[in-house]
């Protein structure tokens, strides 16, 4: 096996082109592993875990390069497997300039260039975040936040300025986001429709919108706040501000709520203001007191499949009964499955594209297994 690695300086794509990138590479022959990512601390530690950080990267790569690195079965076929990702890389940029696009490299250039627009993607590295975001927040724009690595004193400062001027801050690291019908960054194409969701959890909102697509319903807004947002240190303030603007939107019906458990005096605050909601809410705080948010009136959700299905019911006029999770549809499939296991086999893995998933699976199986224990949070 051989490893083999490029740095191309001063070089930036955001991060959802590298991964695209990166997994063209992987699918080349001879290729074991590959990743064209930026070279932060960070993405070098990620580097490291899987074998593919190289002295060259380490000692050379700044936060500002870009890097490629691959895991080949020979020299020849790692050699190749840049060149190719350096030649896909040149192909972007030629591709713009055959078509005349002017690719503006400041905000202010890129709202002279779309003067009527109302929302920006930022994708960038961590630490010039908050300079851009000020100058967006302070030209009447909504903000989504795809970078992470962004301080927590950073995320308030610049949620506080949000709520002040009455717009959104979506993130730092908000992932996915459906605004006006138009998915971004991770966010599936999912139907319109009078479901509008707010969630302090990525794979959570995907999860949940997706199972609405697939009743038959459709999602009004999806607003993502990052996952630090229900954290006592931000104080819920996009989950508040979501849920305000979902509340005020003519086109939103039914509102949801999804997140892992907000620390308790922002549940306190969460839950304060859906008592006063002229909606009908669902709240799916996996794993949270189901008790204390009915208090508030809402409808809860002890799983992210259940909180879709009572806000499709909820958005079609029909009753809501109170259910639990039920493991009977699947009992079938389990008992195939076990009756294949050796008696030797007494252990339970899992593996799960999405923190929120994770999490979920554990409390479900919580109620049923002893000696759980994961690697998030």
């Amino acid at each position: 096996m051989f490893i083999i690695s490029h740095i191309e300086k001063n070089t930036f794509r955001d991060s959802v082109y590298l991964m695209r990138l990166s997994s063209m590479v992987r699918s080349l022959e001879g290729v074991e592993g590959a990743e064209v990512i930026m070279g932060t601390d960070h993405n070098k530690k990620f580097l490291e875990s899987g074998g593919l950080l190289t002295a060259e990267i380490e000692k050379e790569a700044s936060a500002n390069d870009l890097v490629i690195a691959v895991k080949a079965r020979d020299k020849k076929l790692a050699e190749e497997a840049v060149e190719k990702a350096l030649e896909e890389l040149n192909k972007e940029a030629e591709r713009g300039r055959l078509r005349g696009e002017f690719m503006p490299r400041t905000f202010e250039t890129a709202l002279k260039q779309l003067p009527g627009a109302n929302l920006a993607l930022i994708s960038i590295p961590g630490q010039y975040v908050e300079r851009e975001a000020h100058k967006i927040l302070d030209a009447g724009l909504h903000v989504m936040i795809f970078s992470d690595n962004v301080p927590l004193e950073a995320e308030v400062a610049l949620k506080k300025k949000a709520v002040e001027k009455g717009l959104l801050l979506m993130g730092p690291d908000c992932g996915t986001a459906i605004i006006n019908g138009v998915p971004l960054a991770f966010a599936n194409d999912i139907r319109k429709g009078n479901i509008g969701l707010v969630a302090a959890a990525g794979t959570g909102l995907q999860e949940v919108s997706s199972i609405i697509h697939n009743l038959g319903a459709g999602v009004s807004q999806a607003i993502g706040t990052g996952g630090r947002d229900i954290k006592a240190s931000v104080g819920g303030l996009m989950m508040l501000q979501g849920f305000q603007a979902l509340a005020d939107d003519p086109e939103t019906e039914v509102i949801v709520l999804i997140s892992k458990p907000p620390d308790s005096q922002v549940t306190d605050k969460i839950l304060q203001q859906l008592s006063k909601s002229n909606k009908p809410v669902v709240v799916c705080f996996v794993g949270a007191d189901l008790e204390e948010i009915k208090k508030a009136g809402c409808h809860v959700a002890a799983t992210l499949k259940e909180a879709a299905e009572k806000a499709v019911l909820l958005s079609r006029g029909e009753d809501v009964k109170p259910t639990e999770y039920e493991v009977s549809s699947m009992q079938a499939v389990l008992s195939e499955h076990k009756s294949k296991l050796t008696g030797k086999q007494r252990y339970l893995r899992g593996l799960y594209s999405g923190g929120t998933l994770a999490y979920e699976s554990l409390v479900i199986l919580n109620e049923h297994l002893g000696g759980l224990y994961s690697n998030i949070a």
